[in-house]
């Protein structure tokens, strides 16, 4: 009977360790509302990426003003960004790649051949090591493209509104990286 009681505390206590990635005030660590491309942008609604039992990524979607309606938010030739901070050590450079490529796929019901040249441009950001902490930003405006920053040093700016909506759609189209992830950013 002892050793059922060890092993019972052994597993729980491992459980705990290796799965608890990340508190759950760090989706605190979002503010409430961000200036981009001249605007104050509001914070949409914020959420987590998870995979089996761990969380992956927090992310937050910014937009000028509060919607519900993703095709709007995708189509929309506004000022937007999304924050994405990595929290789990699960999440490579070549995971991210793979995982990202698939996004655009969805997104665009798998016509990535017109915007092919922007998502390489775009998957270039995950070429360094992508480590936990590491918080990646995404900002789109009408005049200048998206921005894409990573720990707040700028890496590429990528042109073109059909880029910035399959972007977007990784995470707001109908076939989204995560249906509860998509209702968190749209604040439902």
């Amino acid at each position: 009977m002892r050793a059922i009681q060890k092993a019972v505390v052994s597993f729980s206590l491992f459980f705990s360790l290796f799965f608890i990635s990340i508190p759950a005030h760090a989706l605190d660590a979002f503010s409430p509302t961000i200036n981009a491309g001249g605007k104050q942008l509001v914070l949409n609604g914020k959420g987590q990426r998870t995979k089996f039992v761990l969380t992956l990524y927090n992310a937050g979607l910014y937009l000028e003003k509060k919607n519900k309606d993703a095709n709007s938010i995708m189509n929309a030739n506004q000022v937007k960004a999304l924050r994405l901070q990595i929290v789990s050590g699960f999440i490579s450079s070549e995971k991210m790649t793979h995982a990202t490529k698939q996004g655009f796929a969805n997104a665009t019901g798998g016509k990535t051949a017109p915007i092919q040249a922007q998502i390489n441009q775009f998957l270039g950001a995950f070429k360094a090591p992508i480590k936990k902490g590491d918080i990646f930003e995404f900002t789109y405006t009408p005049a200048g493209g998206t921005k894409v920053v990573k720990n707040r040093k700028g890496i590429t700016v990528i042109k073109g509104l059909p880029f910035k909506k399959a972007l977007f759609g990784i995470w707001l189209s109908n076939r989204p990286a995560q249906g509860s992830l998509k209702n968190q950013l749209l604040g439902k």
